[in-house]
């Protein structure tokens, strides 16, 4: 049976009671910790920065799923690497020379992955998909949590499985935004082996047992 990953997104978290939050993904069936970091310009807004991810990194026992939403992400690679990511993730749109990119990023010891949002069409990635450990399929425009969920996601995953599988490659699917119990299976039915869950899982009256709760479903 395969296993899904269940990656909570510490964007959808409660800044300020953090320490705990992470505590709950530590101690919950999730398997990694999704940080979205937004610059305010590939994005219209700003997330959290070096100083906050450092001390995530420093209680987090799971590993960090390090979403990029920035321009020229080339020039934060080796920092990222530095602050204890583990899959760093960045964005189609955002990279003249992906492939350089990719190999940088598996230079520093990490696993590559690439985000595309939900325009882009995923025939772009088949050049590239050897060498991509992750693709990050966005279901909701990037830049805010809490956003409803485009259907067309579905369609977009089988088209991925199918160019993953066409090509020998052992790249995961992962799906941020809009996740909850109501698309989750029908997502790792379609091919998904990531689901990110933002505010179904932080905005729920008992995140440990919402988390536990999609495990359960997904691998029903």
């Amino acid at each position: 049976m395969k296993n899904t990953i269940i990656s909570p997104s510490i964007l959808a978290a409660d800044f300020a009671n953090l320490q705990r939050d992470i505590e709950l993904i530590n101690n919950s069936e999730a398997e990694w910790f999704h940080i979205d970091v937004m610059d305010g310009v590939f994005v219209p807004n700003i997330s959290f920065g070096m100083p906050v991810i450092k001390s995530i990194a420093q209680h987090a026992k799971k590993p960090l799923d390090v979403h990029l939403m920035i321009v020229d992400p080339d020039r934060y690679i080796k920092t990222f690497a530095q602050l204890g990511a583990n899959v760093l993730t960045v964005h189609y749109e955002a990279c003249t020379h992906l492939h350089r990119t990719l190999q940088a990023i598996k230079n520093e010891g990490m696993q590559a992955g690439v985000a595309i949002n939900p325009h882009t069409n995923v025939t772009l990635l088949e050049d590239t998909i050897k060498d991509i450990d992750l693709v990050c399929v966005m279901s909701v425009n990037p830049g805010f949590g809490g956003q409803s969920f485009i259907e067309n996601t579905y369609k977009k995953v089988r088209q991925l499985r199918q160019i993953i599988e066409a090509n020998n490659a052992s790249t995961k699917i992962e799906i941020d935004g809009g996740v909850t119990d109501k698309n989750a299976k029908q997502l790792v039915d379609a091919g998904a082996d990531v689901l990110v869950a933002g505010s179904y899982v932080f905005g729920s009256s008992d995140p440990t047992r919402t988390i536990k709760e999609l495990k359960n479903l997904v691998q029903s």
